[in-house]
């Protein structure tokens, strides 16, 4: 039976194009894509075989607070000076 996890990943845009996604709950675990949707799948096939890797050896997954930090783009307009 799966179980469902849910981590953060940061997803910045890379000087050279594409995409560097990083796990805050998880330093040094790192991937990247060269469109958004690849560097989720990406994220995500990353995210899987590390977690996967840590429950075969026996050890416990990273822990992340089920509801930690939510990271958002705002945009605004400012007035004419």
């Amino acid at each position: 039976m799966a179980n469902e996890f849910r981590y953060t990943a940061v997803f910045e845009p890379a000087e050279e194009g594409g995409y560097i996604v990083t796990f805050p709950a998880i330093p040094g675990l790192a991937t990247q894509g060269e469109t958004m949707d690849e560097a989720r799948a990406m994220a995500a096939d990353c995210l899987r075989a590390y977690l996967e890797s840590l429950r075969k050896d026996g050890e416990p997954l990273p822990y992340e607070a089920p509801e930690g930090p939510i990271t958002e783009r705002l945009t605004v307009e400012l007035a004419s000076a």
